[in-house]
């Protein structure tokens, strides 16, 4: 009998009320049967990490302000081969934020997106298989813009319509929504 990897087993475990993110575990699943899918190069198609991070009281969102994509996002980013996707979150947060003092709220998966990246000069177009996990921080934690962004900010949640339209932040800021009421 073969064992399911880590994500695989998160993956299974995982359920939504969204349709979307149930078409995506299909798709999720098949990713992961190709090998190097945790590393960048793998097309069409690789595993990220991000995190979506609330404050204490859970009203509003650590968003950063992609350099290269132009857009308001979680922090995230590559595996670079790390099979462990929710240490990948917690680097990338930690990296792109300098926050170190957070703490994990789900054990599992928060949310799942598939979405597209643009071709750069020297990669072609290729799609971000992203596993998202829920943490919480201080917001009078200090907070650093890292070289991959224009800014880094607290967002509250009811503002998030007059920065993006990125349907699956709203999806998130919709479940954290849910969670407190």
């Amino acid at each position: 009998m073969q064992t399911l990897s880590p994500l695989a087993l998160l993956l299974k475990n995982y359920q939504t009320s969204y349709p979307e993110e149930s078409a995506f575990l299909e798709r999720f699943s098949e990713l992961l049967k190709h090998p190097r899918v945790f590393h960048r190069d793998h097309l069409p198609g690789h595993i990220t990490g991000s995190a979506w991070t609330v404050n204490v009281h859970h009203n509003k969102v650590l968003l950063v302000h992609h350099a290269k994509l132009k857009k308001w996002l979680q922090p995230g980013g590559h595996a670079d081969g790390n099979e462990d996707i929710l240490q990948v979150a917690l680097r990338e947060l930690e990296e792109e934020t300098g926050l170190q003092s957070v703490k994990l709220i789900l054990p599992g998966i928060f949310d799942l997106d598939i979405h597209p990246i643009p071709v750069r000069k020297d990669f072609p177009d290729h799609f971000h298989y992203d596993v998202r996990f829920l943490f919480e921080a201080d917001e009078q934690e200090p907070i650093m813009v890292s070289e991959e962004s224009l800014d880094v900010r607290w967002v509250p949640l009811y503002e998030l319509h007059s920065l993006t339209d990125n349907i699956s932040i709203h999806r998130m800021a919709e479940k954290i929504t849910g969670m407190v009421n």
